[in-house]
């Protein structure tokens, strides 16, 4: 019976070494479980937009009423400032852990404000992005919510 002398040893660690590796690399690329998806689809396209998000955020800063958002058992409410006429835009509800329960929905108020119900909500974390224009400028409102339904 022949010895492996101390190359041949060496040259099988290293193959196993990269099977083990391959093997982790192949098993996180084919299984759903883990299901890498990036923040945004157009992730360039709105890097070059964010000049105007940061616009739309000071001039929503400078409001001296702006939006108010309150979590209430009939679901969140957004109440709008009174002195803007003529709004619309979208309401983005983002969520980090899972994109298929992103919603958007259009602004639809009623007495300066927009009422989303909870059941369009799943329980936990979102990022609320309100994207609202009045009289020709543009607005930006975000903050983190937790829903509990």
């Amino acid at each position: 019976m022949k010895k492996l002398n101390w190359g041949y040893g060496i040259v099988i660690a290293i193959v196993c070494f990269i099977s083990f590796i391959m093997f982790f690399v192949i098993k996180m690329s084919t299984d759903k479980k883990y299901d890498h998806d990036l923040v945004t689809e157009e992730y360039y396209k709105q890097e070059l937009a964010y000049q105007s998000e940061i616009d739309a955020r000071q001039n929503s800063a400078e409001l001296t009423d702006n939006i108010e958002v309150k979590n209430t058992a009939a679901g969140i409410i957004i109440h709008f400032p009174a002195e803007k006429k003529d709004i619309n835009g979208k309401v983005f509800f983002y969520r980090p852990s899972n994109k298929k329960l992103d919603i958007e929905l259009p602004i639809h108020l009623s007495k300066n404000e927009m009422l989303i119900p909870t059941e369009k909500l799943v329980e936990g974390k979102y990022e609320l992005s309100i994207n609202w224009e009045s009289d020709g400028t543009t607005y930006l409102y975000k903050k983190d919510l937790q829903i509990r339904n």
